[in-house]
Order: C-alpha cells, then sequence, then structure tokens
C-alpha cells in the first residue's frame, strides 16, 4: 500500500511513518521546504500546490496537519493561525485527492468537536458538535473534507484525545512537574480528560486505512474515560510521586487564558463506539497501562 502523509515530521507523523514502513507499506511524504529525499514531494497549502506526483498511485492519504493548539496563549492571531493550519490545508489536501481519485483520506480531528459542559454525559460519534472555538474548529475541519467525501473517497475523521507518549505530547511538559511532586488536579477535577496512547493512536490510523467498514468520525480515545483527578491521581501513580496540589480554575484562566476554560477545565466522556463495533483491540485500555508504556513504568490497570 503506498500511503502519502501530510505531518509527518510531528510526534503522531513520525511514529506512523515508522509504523507503516515497518510493515512494509511505502510511505510518500508531503513537506512545505524543498523536497531533500526521494520519498518527499513539495506542496504549499497557502497557494493550493501540491508536487502531481506524490498522488500518483496513492492508496491513501493521511492529513495530520495542525498548529499546537496549547503551545501559545490564545489571541486573535494564533486563533486563525489554529483555523489555517488545519481548514486550509485539509481543503486543498481533500481537493486534490478527490482529484486524482484517491480511495481512502484519513483526517485528523480532535475529541474537542463535543465540546465541554455535559458532565458525566457519554459522546460518542453519533453525539451532536459542541458550541465554544475548539469546537467550531473541529466541526469546520472535518467540513474540509467534503471534496474528498463528495469523489466517492472513504473518509475517515479521526477524532483524538490527548496522546500520552514518552516523547513528547502532553506528558512532555507534565512529566517535569510531577517528578518534583508538583503534580495536582485542575479545577474540580470533575471534568474529563480524554487520552489515548500512543501506540493506540497510531494502531487505531493503521486500522481505519485498511478496515473497509470504517468512514466518518472515529473516537481515537481510551475505553475507560477518566476525570481530571483520576487522571492527575494515576499520573502520579506512575511516576511514585504524592499528587496533593489544587490549581483553581481562576489561577489556570489567569495564567493560560481562553485555552483553560476550552481545553483544560472542560472535557467530553468521549468512548471510541465506532472503533469498538469494527473490531480494533485496544493495546492500552486503561489509563495505568498507557501512562506505564508511555514513562517505562510499572502501572496498574485503573
Amino acid at each position: 500500500m503506498k500511503v502519502v502523509i501530510a505531518g509527518s515530521s510531528g510526534l503522531i507523523g513520525t511514529a506512523l511513518v515508522a509504523a507503516l514502513r515497518r510493515d512494509g507499506h511505502e510511505v510518500a511524504r508531503l513537506v512545505r521546504r524543498r523536497a531533500a529525499a526521494p520519498d518527499e514531494f513539495v506542496w504549499d497549502p497557502a497557494r493550493a500546490e501540491l508536487d502531481g506526483r506524490a498522488l500518483r498511485g496513492a492508496d491513501a492519504v493521511v492529513n495530520l496537519c495542525g498548529a499546537s493548539i496549547g503551545r501559545k496563549r490564545w489571541n486573535g492571531h494564533y486563533k486563525q493561525r489554529l483555523r489555517d493550519s488545519r481548514i486550509v490545508s485539509t481543503d486543498v489536501l481533500a481537493s486534490k485527492v478527490a482529484a486524482a481519485g484517491v480511495p481512502v483520506l484519513v483526517n485528523a480531528s480532535g475529541v474537542h468537536y463535543y465540546g465541554g459542559g455535559r458532565g458525566d454525559r457519554v459522546v460518542d460519534e453519533a453525539s451532536t458538535a459542541g458550541t465554544g472555538f475548539l469546537a467550531t474548529l473541529c466541526r469546520d475541519w472535518e467540513a474540509a473534507t467534503e471534496p474528498a467525501a463528495s469523489a466517492g473517497t472513504r473518509t475517515v475523521l479521526v477524532r483524538s484525545a490527548a496522546v500520552l507518549a514518552g516523547n513528547g505530547g502532553i506528558l512532555a511538559g507534565l512529566r517535569p512537574l510531577y517528578s518534583l511532586g508538583l503534580g495536582g488536579r485542575l479545577g474540580d477535577g470533575r471534568q474529563y480528560s480524554p487520552w489515548i496512547s500512543l501506540e493506540d493512536e497510531i494502531g487505531a490510523i493503521v486500522f481505519a486505512l485498511t478496515e473497509a467498514a470504517l468512514s466518518g468520525p472515529i473516537n481515537v480515545v481510551g475505553p475507560a474515560p477518566v476525570t481530571n483527578a483520576e487522571f492527575s491521581r494515576a499520573l502520579g501513580k506512575a511516576l511514585h510521586r504524592p499528587t496533593p496540589l489544587v490549581f483553581p480554575g481562576f489561577v489556570l484562566r489567569a495564567a493560560i487564558g481562553e485555552f483553560a476554560e476550552e481545553a483544560v477545565l472542560t472535557g467530553p466522556r468521549a468512548i471510541p463506539t465506532a472503533l469498538e463495533r469494527a473490531g480494533y483491540r485496544f493495546h492500552h485500555p486503561t489509563i495505568g497501562a498507557a501512562l506505564a508504556a508511555a514513562l517505562g513504568t510499572n502501572g496498574d490497570e485503573r
């Protein structure tokens, strides 16, 4: 299988390239600089340009493009960058996929599609979109794949949770603090903190590439949802450190602004109904197992 990947240099993209090649697949990578290797092909989403050789003979395209949501404090300029980096690139790629007749498009999205404020209510792929900046961003991001879907391309929308990995992602910022005993719950801790192990993130994407029954949105989240307080305790336990602190909501809002309200102090209780119905089996079905795998520690199965 020939798989073309946009966004191959990030945490997920790097792991996906390695996994596909390990399984014997051909990988072509889209880059926004001058190509420096035979498997690289130049594209420029802002100009709607893509080296036509990249999609020649392609069996699938995976689009992982998007600026980091939590890297900078949000302002109008950065929020527009978050939208453009996802929606413009997706619209261009979906149109090129449609024109080239590529059979499969697997496109990134986010579990924040469901928004916050749902409390303990379980949400899955049949649930409606939430409100707020992130929910609207995810909805518009997914809508940008329409040219491919309308052309008959099997289009899968990966609504991913925070990825737990030892070499990046959310744990890159949390591990140093928790290792010093500075961990604790955020706000009242009752909001849900969706998670997925890196191995299952990659496993779900590869599964989506090959499982013909999968189409439309899939929640790429761990099957055992936890609240933020439970996540905090599990991370402390994995690192053998106490988690005595409480970070009040007003402090987080002052420190990181709107991002706190949208993605830290709220979170959906999402479950992976579509993946499980299609027969995907999780490598790390619990938060304890996922953290142990990411951190190289012994974890329980909670």
